[in-house]
C-alpha cells in the first residue's frame, strides 16, 4: 500500500478506524497484562512471606 501523505496513512485506505482501533486495544491488553502480572507476584512473594514468617514463629513457640 503507497501512502502519498500522512493522511492517507491514518486512514489505511479507508479501514483506519478498524486497524487503530486493533492496535490500540492490543497494547492495552499487553499493558494490562504486564501490571497483572507484576500485580500477581507482589502478592505471590507477600503470602510466601507470611508462610515463612508464620512457621518461624510457630518454630519459636514449640
Amino acid at each position: 500500500m503507497i501512502w502519498n501523505s500522512w493522511n492517507d496513512f491514518w486512514a489505511m485506505g479507508g479501514y483506519g478506524l478498524y486497524v487503530w482501533g486493533s492496535f490500540g486495544v492490543t497494547a492495552l491488553c499487553m499493558l494490562v497484562e504486564i501490571f497483572w502480572v507484576k500485580h500477581a507476584r507482589a502478592q505471590a512473594l507477600n503470602q510466601i512471606a507470611n508462610e515463612l514468617a508464620a512457621e518461624q514463629n510457630s518454630k519459636e513457640w514449640s
